[in-house]
């Protein structure tokens, strides 16, 4: 058996900031404006201009980095916020859009960490940066209301949207649970199939090695059997332990490891050739995901040793958007597909799916389950 290793993405690396997120659609649309605003600007002084550019590209860098650094984004957001109130007395500078985008951004950064006591000290920061911007730039003060109305407006928005998210992370937390505690019924019910299965199966195989043993006296065909019986008893305690820890989500046995034991536990029983390969960093995965794997491997490699006797296998673990399974095996094909339907099944209800069929002159299993 070998076994091979590729470098992977880390798990920060394989996070990434797209449309699905909640809110990331708002953000778009937030940026876009500040851009198109900012660019019918005409400040009479240059040099605003560069001071403009800075804070626009400040203001991307906060929002971009909400879910992945959201302190520091808290802290950029904040900045442009009263900065943009403080250059918003410049004439043409169209520099309030950069505090009102800014203000609804930090409402929603991060909700465990900002707070009300964040959203309320970089309030008031922009409303004495208004204060100084209309003193310095001599404006009256029906601006200095006007401002900060328009501050406040977008405030509220921006808590409107907030509450929104707090809603849509609530719903799908509850959503979650309930899947949680259906897969945790199927996997209860999966552990009476597995037991029943492996008993009665060993049962069926002693009944076999006693018949042969005060029937016929064959002592060879009735140790054969009890082999047989031995390997029923221990798959089956593999795979009710595996369903046990699955239902507790605690202990569930690390995926590439356990395959590893699985070749060389199917090299060692049927003497054929098993080549592992892993590609990408291995990563923890959700328990049923993990049990559904490690099952449709199982169940894989117990098909090849019934229908494809003395044949080798191929077996190969992909970490890349996800987790893929291959099985591969040389040789008949018939009835190798036997067991998998009730696999297609499990591995569906964590997302996943799985395919079993012919592939040339091989018979091939593949499991895949996506990234959450």
């Amino acid at each position: 058996m070998s076994d091979s290793k590729e470098p992977g993405r880390s798990a920060a690396g394989r996070r990434r900031w797209t449309l699905g997120d909640s809110g990331s659609l708002g953000r778009v649309m937030t940026a876009a404006v500040a851009i198109g605003v900012l660019a019918t600007s005409r400040p009479a002084d240059s040099r605003v201009w560069i001071v403009l550019g800075a804070a626009l590209v400040t203001f991307l860098s906060g929002i971009l980095l909400m879910r992945l650094r959201p302190r520091v984004a808290l802290v950029l957001l904040g900045t442009v916020a009263v900065g943009g109130a403080l250059l918003a007395g410049v004439r043409d500078s169209n520099a309030l859009v950069l505090v009102l985008v800014s203000l609804t951004s930090v409402v929603v950064v991060d909700l465990r960490r900002s707070g009300i006591r964040v959203i309320v000290a970089v309030s008031i920061g922009v409303v004495a940066g208004f204060g100084a911007s209309a003193w310095w730039f001599e404006r009256s003060g029906l601006w200095f209301l006007t401002q900060v109305m328009w501050a406040a407006i977008l405030l509220a928005f921006g808590v409107n949207r907030r509450q929104y998210e707090i809603q849509l992370e609530r719903t799908q937390r509850e959503q979650a649970r309930a899947a949680r505690l259906e897969e945790r019924g199927r996997i209860a019910r999966d552990l009476h199939d597995v037991l029943a299965h492996s008993l009665g199966g060993l049962s069926v195989q002693l009944e076999v090695a006693e018949g042969l043993l005060t029937e016929r006296r064959d002592v060879d065909g009735a140790l054969e059997r009890v082999r047989r019986s031995r390997r029923l008893a221990v798959q089956g305690l593999a795979e009710a332990r595996n369903a046990v820890a699955a239902l507790r989500s605690d202990d569930v046995p690390e995926l590439a490891a356990t395959l590893r034991k699985l070749a060389e536990q199917h090299q060692a029983d049927h003497g054929v050739a098993v080549r592992l390969t892993i590609d990408g960093t291995p990563s923890r995965r959700e328990p049923g995901a993990t049990v559904a794997l490690l099952s449709a491997a199982r169940e894989a490699l117990t098909n090849a040793g019934k229908h494809a006797p003395g044949q080798p296998v191929d077996i190969e673990l992909r970490y890349s958007g996800g987790v893929r399974l291959r099985v591969r095996n040389a040789g008949p094909t018939d009835g190798a597909g036997f067991g998998l339907a009730g696999m297609r099944e499990r591995l569906a209800l964590v997302g996943g799916t799985l395919t079993a069929g012919p592939d040339g002159d091989d018979w091939l299993v593949v499991a895949e389950v996506p990234d959450e």
